[in-house]
């Protein structure tokens, strides 16, 4: 009796762990699916940059010295030549005072040669001595006013001061950029396209540009020049986007753009995550069978498909690598 209970706990025991195993294992894990859909698809190319004006210049000091006065304010129009900003010249004004005072003396040299020299004391040679020094003495104190005036920081061009960066007081040197002056219309978007992308990027083609001031609007621009040498320490290339004069998009604002190089209007689609390669697995019945499709354009979302693939099939979305070709799966239930 003991041993028929037994057996019979064994026997249920078994047709339950059957019967879970059937549940969990038996019937294939579930998967979900899609079919493929029409509608617009795009190719794009990825690349951030950032707005400047088309035409500008930055000021920078010729020396490091300290600011002793500044002219202009940021937003102020000026034009070419105007004083910007003035740097200390203390040392070089005494420099200058000293030149001037050798020059009063080589003067009075050179006048006293030619009198000797007209009195027949003195010699040609040494009032072409004189005349020497004289101008070597003037030659200096011509480059030392030429200092002095670098030393007052002057607008490059006609525009706008965009920026204005220092304080009386402050030491500056060549690597500070105290002012940015320039054109504020038309604006230009610099990006940077990666190395491996840019042969795909061309005159004309269409840019969405985005930046999280703006939400979900998007700008559009054209492609406009590519520069013709990339840089091979960060391995990217120069695309200009020239902007409207309307644009939101301000001077200095950080964007990103996605270079649209080839797009289809009414393309059959599938989303990127359900291609395992250049193969799909659709689902027939409670089996999976692995179908090769031929692949055209591929999106940031989706990828066209060319053949293979009809639009009432559903595939499995996402793909995994351990999916195998025959395999029994179970189809999850649909998200409304």
């Amino acid at each position: 009796m003991k041993t028929s209970l037994r057996l019979l706990a064994l026997v249920t025991i078994a047709a339950g762990v059957g019967a879970i195993w059937w549940l969990r294992v038996g019937r294939g894990p579930e998967v979900a699916s899609v079919a493929p859909t029409r509608g617009p698809v795009a190719e794009i190319v990825y690349a951030t940059g950032a707005v400047e004006p088309t035409r500008w210049a930055k000021v920078v000091p010729y020396t490091r010295k300290r600011i002793v006065d500044l002219k202009l304010a940021e937003g102020v129009s000026v034009r070419k030549g105007e004083p910007l900003a003035k740097l200390d010249d203390g040392e070089e004004r005494a420099q200058l005072a000293e030149l001037l005072a050798t020059r009063e003396r080589r003067q009075r040299d050179l006048e006293r040669a030619q009198g000797l020299a007209a009195r027949a004391a003195g010699t040609q040679v040494s009032v072409d001595q004189a005349q020497t020094a004289l101008a070597e003495i003037d030659a200096r104190i011509a480059a030392q006013k030429d200092r002095m005036e670098e030393l007052t920081l002057r607008a490059p061009i006609d525009g706008v001061v965009l920026r204005a960066d220092g304080h009386i007081g402050e030491i500056v040197g060549q690597s500070d950029v105290l002012f940015w002056v320039g054109v504020p219309n038309p604006k230009r978007v610099v990006a940077e396209v990666n190395e491996e992308d840019i042969l795909r990027v061309a005159t004309g083609q269409t840019a969405l540009l985005r930046n999280d001031a703006l939400g979900e609007k998007r700008v559009e621009a054209k492609v406009g020049d590519i520069t013709p040498k990339g840089d091979p320490a960060t391995k990217t290339f120069r695309v200009y986007l020239p902007l409207p004069d309307d644009t939101p998009l301000k001077i200095g604002m950080s964007v990103e753009a996605n270079i649209v190089t080839r797009e289809k209007a009414n393309a059959l689609t599938l989303p990127a995550q359900a291609l395992s390669g250049d193969a799909v697995f659709v689902i027939e019945g409670d089996r999976l069978r692995k179908r090769a499709v031929k692949v055209g354009l591929r999106g940031a979302r989706g990828v066209e498909i060319l053949a293979g693939l009809s639009e009432g099939e559903r595939v499995v979305s996402p793909a995994r690598a351990d999916y195998q070709d025959g395999m029994r799966v179970r189809l999850a239930p649909e998200t409304p």
